[in-house]
């Protein structure tokens, strides 16, 4: 009997040790888990915002809500880069020459073919060529899966939720707005659902979104990210 009650003792105890463990050692897991997934996470948002970008350079400082335009877009556009070549002096800039300056004295002494005033301006070996290059290349690069774009890493297949807003200011001028965010509950998925909670209700009570967000609708902040 004595020998029963020690073996219970013993088993006792071990749990005791196991649960204290536990304790102690899932919040730092979970913690631990959760910066993984916040890196990838970010990385896969601050992409978004690469291509976002140039998407608005090219179609009137619009964004699109769609992720089938935006990966098109990041697959198949075409965005201008400029060659350059030369650069002004101090004199020439002090003197009130432009690279805008430059580029029309030099246009304008490729079609009169005249190049006295180019010469004058000592830009004859001043150059800003546009080329169209493709977005996938500059951007990413030639093997960057661009169709996983809308989707959350470990969402288990979950896209993205991504809007745009178009308003105003009280003078007239545009504001154009783009938001891009996913909740923990999304990507935190699968690991302890207490902590998830846990985490969710003290963003909640700090007016913040309990999740991962680029962007706003609500207030112009140059798409910053929630994490910075």
């Amino acid at each position: 009997m004595k020998t029963v009650f020690n073996v219970l003792l013993g088993l006792i105890s071990c749990l005791l040790i196991y649960i204290c463990y536990a304790s102690v050692m899932g919040p730092i897991n979970f913690d631990k888990e959760k910066k993984n997934r916040d890196k990838e996470v970010v990385a896969r948002l601050i992409d978004i915002r690469k291509a976002q970008q140039e998407y608005r350079m090219l179609n009137k400082q619009q964004y699109t809500a769609s992720f089938d335009t935006l990966i098109d877009f990041v697959k198949n556009g075409k965005i201008p880069f400029v060659a350059k070549e030369g650069v002004l002096s101090d004199k020439q800039l002090e003197d009130g020459m432009t690279e805008r300056k430059a580029m029309a004295l030099i246009n304008k002494a490729k079609k009169t073919n005249n190049w006295r005033d180019v010469e004058k301006a000592g830009l004859m070996n001043f150059k800003r060529d546009t080329m169209w290059v493709s977005v996938l290349d500059t951007l990413f690069n030639r093997n960057y899966p661009a169709d996983s774009m809308r989707y959350v890493p470990y969402g288990g297949g979950a896209q993205f939720e991504m809007g745009t807003r178009n308003d105003s200011t009280a003078s007239g001028a545009p504001i154009y707005l783009l938001e891009v965010k996913t909740p923990y509950s999304v990507y935190l998925n699968g690991l302890d659902p207490q902590e998830i909670i846990n985490l969710i209700d003290v963003q909640q009570k700090l007016n913040r979104y309990p999740g991962l967000m680029m962007g706003s609708l609500d207030t112009p902040n140059n798409n910053a990210g929630n994490w910075e």
